[in-house]
């Protein structure tokens, strides 16, 4: 049997481990998954520990991403581009690959719940490792403009400019000059939500049809949609979602086959409302 896990601090909360077996029941693969728990410092000696017990793959969630990315020896271009990984493949021979499959499972779970960036103004919230991780996919998907917001101006300049290929279509922008903004897809990448948070949005930014989307799940999402909602959101989602769909890109380098990320989806929320 092969070996896989995710690897993150804190990490008990993860459901990782969950949405890699419904995917092992789903494709008739047989795999163990664990939560690995990393002290701060300690990265690089938890993975090798994992790869010497016979480790195939990890998941890599907060705060190491970047650690994972400078611990790659091969890398995928948009993880590169990214400078973050979110998912390592040790294979034969030492060879370790690092691949960045957040952008890509946001990407489809807003298609999968009729958000699609293509031809929308977009507002991008937050300038920390989550809106990076997503940005260049979102750039990719064809929007008529991004806007990057932050409590810090000087963040959301210096994450624009991580990007130079968005050129005119790519803006930076405190939270105190959203005013007489709109925007037709909202997505938040802070952590506000975690603390219970609102963000300082004004009214009107939401345009009318417009849909909102947080990479959080669960209760960290619950200020944001509450706000959506309030606002007029024609759809709001949580990223349960992009979670999912991200896993399954992981499990599709690891495995060579693509599980459905819809039911896993669903199974996870009738979990949750049990």
């Amino acid at each position: 049997m092969d070996y896989f896990g995710v690897i993150g601090n804190p990490i008990s909360h993860s459901l990782s481990p969950r949405i890699h077996e419904l995917f092992a029941e789903q494709t008739s693969q047989e795999l163990a998954y664990e939560a690995l728990l990393a002290d701060l410092d300690a990265f690089e000696f938890t993975v090798e520990a994992f790869r010497k017990t016979g480790g195939k793959g990890l998941n890599v969630t907060l705060p190491f991403k970047g650690q994972a990315w400078e611990y790659a020896i091969d890398r995928a271009a948009r993880a590169d581009r990214v400078k973050a990984v979110n998912v390592l493949r040790f294979d034969a021979g030492g060879q370790v690959h690092g691949d960045s499959t957040d952008g890509l499972g946001l990407l489809r779970d807003l298609a999968g719940n009729g958000l699609e960036p293509k031809g929308r103004r977009v507002l991008l919230l937050g300038a920390g490792g989550a809106a990076r991780s997503v940005l260049g996919d979102l750039m990719d998907a064809a929007p008529a403009s991004i806007t990057i917001a932050n409590r810090s101006l000087a963040r959301a300049r210096d994450l624009a400019a991580l990007f130079p290929e968005g050129g005119e279509r790519l803006a930076a922008r405190g939270f105190d000059e959203l005013a007489g903004q709109s925007y037709e897809l909202i997505i938040n990448a802070t952590s506000a939500g975690l603390a219970g948070e609102q963000l300082p949005l004004p009214e009107g930014l939401l345009a009318v049809g417009g849909g909102c989307y947080d990479l959080a799940y669960g209760a960290g999402a619950t200020p944001f949609l509450d706000w959506a909602r309030r606002n007029g959101a024609a759809k709001s989602c949580d990223g349960l979602g992009m979670l999912v769909e991200q896993a399954a890109e992981s499990f599709y380098l690891w495995r060579g086959v693509r599980p459905r990320a819809a039911p896993v989806i669903n199974a996870l929320r009738e979990e949750q409302a049990r």
